[in-house]
């Protein structure tokens, strides 16, 4: 593990800290689909990703998801490391978008970490404040893009994190994620087909313009 870490970490951590995290992390193998944090969850360690995405979403009242934002190689959640510290309920969902190597940090060594080490204190507040313009991202998306927007740039952004153009997903998976209905998904993607915008296939989706 402690290779993985140098490769995804080296650059940010000093070799004592990784050293730590090395003796104390708990590494997971996760595969796509999984859920890993459920909202109403007890948080009792923070993940670190080595590889792979992990899609984080909110539910209202009736049950339905939106989705917030991903993680990816070299992130945290800051969502995570409230409910941490703060000893909270988790209110949001976490799931691997594909599949995903991670390693678990303790939360009393994430608290300790925050006075020992100047390099995890600002891996910290950078986290925060990376999540933080993702969530501000996130709610500008609903209120002034329109749904056609909306969903090309969910397309781009899942392209992106998977490292592949092309997407493999329902259209009621994308109506999920976005809060609206199938049959909505279904006439926009034929839309931004026409436009050139992506390529439908049989069970994939290709974006042309990333």
């Amino acid at each position: 593990m402690i290779e993985e870490l140098k490769q995804n970490y080296g650059y940010l951590f000093e070799d004592e800290l990784l050293n730590e995290i090395n003796d104390v992390g708990a590494y997971k193998d996760i595969p796509e689909g999984y859920q890993l944090i459920e909202i109403g969850d007890y948080i009792k360690s923070m993940p670190l990703l080595v590889s792979g995405a992990i899609k984080i979403l909110r539910e209202d009242t009736n049950g339905d998801e939106l989705i917030l934002y991903f993680i990816e190689q070299g992130d945290t959640c800051a969502m995570t490391l409230s409910c941490c510290l703060g000893q909270s309920k988790s209110e949001i969902r976490a799931i691997a978008e594909t599949d995903t190597k991670l390693i678990m940090i303790p939360v009393q060594k994430m608290e300790e970490w925050l006075g020992k080490y100047k390099s995890w204190q600002r891996f910290i507040l950078q986290s925060y404040h990376d999540r933080m313009g993702e969530l501000l991202q996130a709610i500008d998306t609903i209120a002034f893009l329109k749904m056609d927007d909306r969903l090309f740039k969910y397309l781009k952004d899942k392209a992106m994190v998977n490292h592949n153009d092309l997407i493999h997903v329902t259209h009621q998976e994308i109506a999920q994620d976005l809060h609206t209905s199938r049959v909505v998904i279904s006439r926009l993607l034929k839309k931004l087909s026409l436009s050139g915008k992506i390529e439908l296939h049989r069970n994939n989706i290709k974006v042309i313009e990333l």
